[in-house]
């Protein structure tokens, strides 16, 4: 049973291993950082978000699709959110605009790709300029300053601090991974996501709806995205027009750390949300194990890399094992 279990969840499992076994060499080498509350209390404020959005992408790239318009999109639910805030001081309704703003945005994607067939790398890098010059444009390149919402009960529910000491974002993003691993594992919407990452013509034929569950999946990735732009616009108190650029390398590099298949039709969020913690606690470490800042980059790309490569192993190892475990009960 227990080789049964390991053969199944290798993947999430060997990430698992990975992010501690660097917790653990960080905590050797600066044991001065790591063994201390704040540090903790930093990866908990922002790790959430880069994981938030690598949840929503990892469905996207299991359905062999992908969004590389997500940071302008985080930048215009932000401004969104702040601007309609500043004018009417009501949460509810900047939340709800920041939030349709962003599953616009998720259509607009899924109708150039599902309906005009364009490529969507493509697609979505054309979104990303088109997104990013409107936010921009719309916000006269100026930041936006809102430290009154620190008083509004919005502030308090999504980014305040449980006993004074655990960030409220930490719990959404449990609730995130939670309810998509609920839905990617027990509803028919993740049967469909995976049979279309499997094979969209089978799918197809299966009877699945391959256009209407990829723009759905377009329109989650789009609302998510606004939605960090919120949270990171309540966490920080004010906007800015470059608010999401620096979480296109931080988010791929999750989903991909974490087991995804960059062909699509393998995935796991459980692993992309321990790979959001292997990158989220990297840098920290680089830091302070004394190495220049400039070290990250390099050390991000020597990471996926060898993620790539394991995971790649593995899968060669992982159908094996199916193929000996088929060929012992025939």
């Amino acid at each position: 049973m227990m080789n049964l279990f390991m053969l199944r969840h290798r993947v999430p499992v060997l990430t698992a291993f990975i992010l501690v076994a660097l917790w653990g060499l960080f905590t050797v080498s600066s044991p001065d950082t790591f063994l201390h509350g704040r540090i903790y209390i930093s990866f908990m404020s922002t790790i959430p978000f880069t994981a938030m959005l690598a949840f929503a992408l990892t469905l996207l790239i299991i359905a062999r699709e992908i969004d590389m318009s997500f940071p302008a999109v985080v930048a215009l639910g932000g401004f969104v959110f702040s601007q309609i805030f500043q004018l009417t001081q009501s949460p509810i309704l900047a939340f709800g605009a920041a939030i349709a703003a962003g599953i616009t945005c998720g259509i607009l994607n899924g109708i150039l790709v599902v309906y005009f067939r364009i490529p969507s790398i493509i697609a979505t890098i054309g979104t990303q300029f088109f997104l990013g010059g409107l936010t921009t444009v719309l916000a006269d390149g100026l930041a936006l300053s809102i430290p009154q919402v620190r008083d509004s009960w919005i502030h308090t529910l999504m980014v305040g601090r449980i006993a004074d000491f655990i960030p409220a974002q930490v719990l959404w993003a449990l609730l995130m991974v939670f309810l998509l691993w609920l839905i990617l594992s027990r509803h028919v919407f993740g049967d469909n996501v995976n049979f279309i990452g499997d094979n969209p013509k089978a799918a197809r034929v299966m009877g699945v709806s391959v256009e209407r569950t990829r723009l759905m999946l377009f329109m989650l990735m789009g609302a998510v995205s606004a939605l960090v732009g919120v949270f990171v616009s309540l966490e920080m108190s004010s906007w800015w027009p470059n608010q999401g650029q620096g979480y296109m390398l931080l988010v791929f590099a999750s989903v991909f750390i974490g087991g995804t298949s960059v062909l699509g039709g393998r995935g796991t969020l459980v692993g992309t949300l321990f790979g959001a913690c292997i990158i989220g606690i990297l840098e920290a470490g680089i830091i302070s194990a004394g190495l220049a800042g400039f070290w990250t980059r390099l050390i991000y790309g020597v990471t996926i890399l060898a993620s790539l490569m394991v995971h790649s192993m593995m899968l060669k190892q992982h159908m094996g094992s199916w193929r000996r475990l088929l060929f012992n009960k025939g």
